[in-house]
């Protein structure tokens, strides 16, 4: 449930104009076509809580999405560019491959363009250049991590950016992207309304936290929490062998700790796992120092997990920001290492502390299947939208089916882990960590 008041109206998709012109999909006889009434309620479960706010709740739905049996551009004459920007994920690459074979294959589209190095890219003085995409090109991209076209952070001038899609002809952009990328292409948008052009502005959320409100999961999410296992794997291996081994890894999660607690539970062989949004204490009986320590007294190994967002509280604050505006962190996973083996090495523990970080490796790994197919999915999605002439969205995945949600209402709050929720409650029941805190 929602905690913020979002009224019907705010999910309500914009478009560029009437969508006249016949789906090309009608020819092959293929496709089933979505009614522009599809809607897909955002809360399905009522429980004892139910009340005249949360009833509100339970009337917001979205726009399903899918292919219309009318389209808004003329396939002949569109011109669409696609760029991506943030941080690498797995299925990046997967995504820019279903998006153009959709244009091409599926709509007719013959100019599509691959902008390089995020939106860097629109502008002259970076001189980089464009790639010209088509089904040919992106064959096999699907087979590789990171970005073919290429990435950057933090923002560049709308009005620029906007000038470029002019210059260019450039009728539909797909952005592919986090929270800070789609805001700028809901700032794009901004512009392109302000100057009454008839460009659609399409994002396609990219974060490998999986901290984006009304979607169910982000692409790549699954595959990187896949690829932390191997490492929980290994921190086990090497807490069980020495004798009070303490396997520690770091994952990433900067405020939502989605990859520690799945992670976690795929392995299920972790014994702590550290979230920012559960505060935990540590010093003192009730620590988390002393917790571990009571662990290892009776077991004689253990395996931490913390997300990379957890725990700041306890180090000095850094007052700098990154090229996207996010504060930077401080690195816990070395603050804990070395606060543990302080803390152990005071109580006179034989101890051994491994301390892993995979982040850049779990990041730029290939997709894997199921990603695979999300990214296929939501690439031809976001095609069938834009070619029916909406624009300032999202394509993401809500109870199972793909709908388009307003990029301001995707971006307007951080999705975070609920404690109070089932997914926190497994992972508590599986590392039985309460057990040691509470003893």
């Amino acid at each position: 449930m929602i905690d913020f008041e979002i009224k019907p109206e705010q999910m309500n998709i914009e478009q560029l104009g009437p969508a006249r012109i016949d789906n090309p999909t009608i020819k092959g006889n293929v496709c089933c076509f979505i009614h522009e009434t599809d809607r897909v309620l955002y809360e399905d479960v009522v429980d004892h809580t139910t009340d005249n706010a949360s009833t509100l709740v339970t009337q917001v739905s979205m726009e399903r999405a899918g292919p219309r049996e009318k389209i808004y551009f003329d396939p002949s004459k569109t011109r669409a560019g696609i760029v991506t920007c943030g941080g690498l994920c797995p299925g990046i690459n997967d995504v820019i491959r279903a998006v153009t074979i959709a244009l091409s294959r599926i709509y007719g589209v013959r100019h599509i363009y691959g902008f390089r190095y995020g939106y860097e890219g629109f502008l002259a003085q970076f001189g980089h250049d464009v790639i010209e995409l088509n089904p040919e090109v992106v064959d096999g991209w699907q087979e590789t991590g990171g970005t073919k076209l290429g990435s950057s952070r933090g923002p560049q001038p709308t009005s620029d950016i906007v000038d470029c899609l002019e210059r260019m002809g450039i009728n539909i952009l797909f952005v592919v992207g986090g929270d800070g990328t789609l805001r700028g292409g809901a700032d794009i948008y901004d512009e392109v309304k302000k100057r009454n052009l008839k460009i659609s502005v399409i994002g396609i959320p990219k974060t490998i936290d999986n901290d984006l409100m009304f979607i169910d999961e982000s692409f790549g999410f699954q595959t990187a929490y896949e690829a932390a296992v191997q490492s929980l794997i290994c921190a086990h291996i090497e807490a069980k062998g020495a004798y009070n081994g303490v396997g520690l890894v770091k994952l990433m999660g900067r405020h939502s700790g989605f990859i520690a607690c799945s992670a976690a539970l795929a392995m299920s062989d972790v014994n702590f796992v550290l979230i920012p949004e559960v505060p935990f204490t540590l010093e003192g009986e009730d620590g988390f120092l002393r917790a571990l320590h009571r662990r290892l007294e009776t077991r004689h190994h253990a395996v931490v997990v913390v997300a990379e967002g957890a725990g700041q509280e306890f180090m000095d604050a850094v007052n700098a920001t990154d090229a996207s505006g996010n504060k930077k962190l401080q690195d816990v996973g070395v603050f804990l290492r070395d606060a543990i083996s302080d803390y152990m090495k005071k109580e006179n523990v034989s101890h051994s502390v491994k301390y892993i970080d995979p982040s850049y490796i779990i990041r730029s790994v290939p997709a894997n299947a199921a990603d695979g197919v999300y990214c296929l999915q939501l690439g031809h999605d976001a095609v069938h939208a834009a070619m029916a002439g909406k624009t300032n969205l999202v394509v993401g995945r809500w109870h199972g089916l793909n709908v388009h949600i307003p990029i301001r209402v995707a971006t307007m709050r951080r999705k975070v882990v609920d404690p109070t929720r089932p997914l926190w409650r497994s992972v508590l029941e599986s590392t039985g960590q309460m057990r040691w805190f509470n003893e």
